[in-house]
């Protein structure tokens, strides 16, 4: 039973009466399980007697996106068409633009069902749709435990702000997903469609930026996923909470590129750390739940999500009060980008994320104040620190990284100390680091790991 919060209506049109398929429009909720976007669409096909199928639209130009993300996204669903076909669904994948592509389905559904996206364009794609179809446009709401309106009204300040609104309603919310059986199944049904058959062969049709290699650490989809987290539940999760912030460990869950691409569901992957007894459960809970869905609270409440301009005000005055500050150190993008700083411990968090694509959360924290202490503004250390994030993390281009690249910022966090260049923005550096954990034994680490 999908609790009706999780579902918005997007218009007002009524059931087309002659449409013969309930379509869902699955775009960021990219999985065939723990998805309730899905099953309440297989609801609606059953209840209607009519088939339902799912539809996905790729699109050239997404923003930020470059073949590393396409591959990982495409391995996941690659495994998800297998899945769905495996319920008697078919899953239909076109190279167009999703707003169009849903579109040309508009004669024939009955009714659509979208999943939920926070970001700016992702919000539009799904206003567009449902102002030009002649059908109810449902979005339902499956990549947060708690609704978004319903954990806060309002932008939060802070994890303490939100954290107890959101636990307030955890008992609600926790609740497994049970898959509905599908009665009218439309594998059978004949559409033209993108092949990903290949996954290289379907990569080269694509204009997309290709400067950026794909990587093996993480490959996409579902099993993989599942793979990384039975491993963290077996071995790693009764660690995590003394030892998450240590990157000379592998104690991490690895789940955030999976949760970005939506081929796991966060709410599984609370229900089967709830249901474990570790001493790391809390800490890995408060992750997973209060502080990425901050993150979305950030980018549904703050339009100014990827700039300077949503910063609060004691970190905007602050950094303009120091704007004009003497940098010990100043880097271009290029030097950034290849790693090339004074310092050991920063070039080694780049190369982690410039060839596993994935940078450890502790380094990330420094990586980003980093920018911020060696760069002629903080403006262009914000830009920067974006577009290095967006280009190379395969978990970067969505609320989290959003979110993380502003707190290096000040954001959800609280003035410190003032210093210079920083102001009150807390400050990290390298002794810090030292005093933590083996951080010459990580520089080592990352050098092994990438084969420098």
């Amino acid at each position: 039973m999908i609790h009706n919060s999780r579902i918005v209506r997007l218009n007002d049109q009524e059931i087309q009466r002659n449409g013969d398929l309930v379509v869902y429009w699955m775009q960021a909720s990219q999985r065939a399980e723990y998805n309730h976007a899905m099953e309440f669409a297989i609801t609606r096909s059953n209840e209607l007697h009519i088939p339902v199928m799912v539809f996905f639209g790729i699109t050239d130009e997404y923003p930020d996106a470059n073949l590393r993300h396409y591959r990982f996204m495409f391995e996941g669903l690659q495994e998800t068409k297998q899945t769905l076909a495996h319920r008697g669904i078919r899953m239909v994948i076109r190279h167009q633009s999703p707003v169009e592509g849903i579109m040309q389905f508009a004669d024939r559904a009955a009714l659509v069902v979208t999943d939920r996206g926070y970001l700016r364009f992702q919000r539009q794609w799904r206003k567009t749709v449902a102002e030009h179809l002649n059908c109810p446009l449902y979005q339902i709401e499956t990549d947060v435990i708690v609704p978004v309106e319903i954990a806060s009204d309002k932008r939060e300040y802070a994890a303490r702000t939100i954290r107890p609104k959101i636990n307030q309603h955890l008992d609600t919310y926790m609740r497994p997903v049970e898959p509905e059986p599908v009665n009218y199944p439309s594998d059978a049904l004949s559409f033209e469609a993108f092949s990903l058959a290949d996954v290289d062969t379907a990569l080269a049709q694509l204009r997309i930026d290709t400067t950026v290699s794909p990587v093996d650490t993480f490959r996409g989809g579902r099993t993989r996923a599942e793979a990384f987290l039975n491993g963290f539940l077996e071995s790693k999760l009764d660690h995590y909470g003394e030892l998450r912030n240590d990157p000379t460990t592998d104690i991490l869950s690895h789940m955030s590129p999976y949760l970005q691409f939506g081929q796991i569901s966060p709410l599984e992957i609370a229900l089967r750390v709830g249901e474990t007894n570790s001493p790391g459960r809390e800490a890995y809970l408060e992750e997973l739940i209060v502080r990425r869905e901050l993150s979305m609270n950030f980018c549904y409440y703050d339009s100014q999500y990827d700039s300077p301009g949503c910063l609060p005000d004691w970190a905007d005055e602050t950094l303009e009060h120091h704007r004009r500050d003497e940098r010990e150190y100043i880097y271009s993008l290029s030097e950034f980008e290849a790693a090339q700083t004074h310092d050991p411990y920063w070039n080694a968090a780049q190369r982690e994320m410039l060839c596993t694509g994935k940078m450890h959360g502790y380094m990330r924290m420094y990586w980003g104040k980093k920018i911020l202490e060696w760069t002629e503004t903080p403006d262009e250390a914000y830009r920067i620190a974006l577009y290095l994030n967006n280009t190379y993390e395969l978990d970067g281009r969505n609320p989290n990284g959003y979110a993380g690249v502003a707190w290096c910022f000040g954001n959800h966090d609280q003035g410190w100390k003032e210093r210079p260049v920083y102001g009150k923005v807390r400050y990290m550096n390298a002794n810090g680091l030292r005093r933590k954990f083996d951080a010459d034994g990580y520089v080592s680490k990352v050098d092994e790991l990438c084969g420098w």
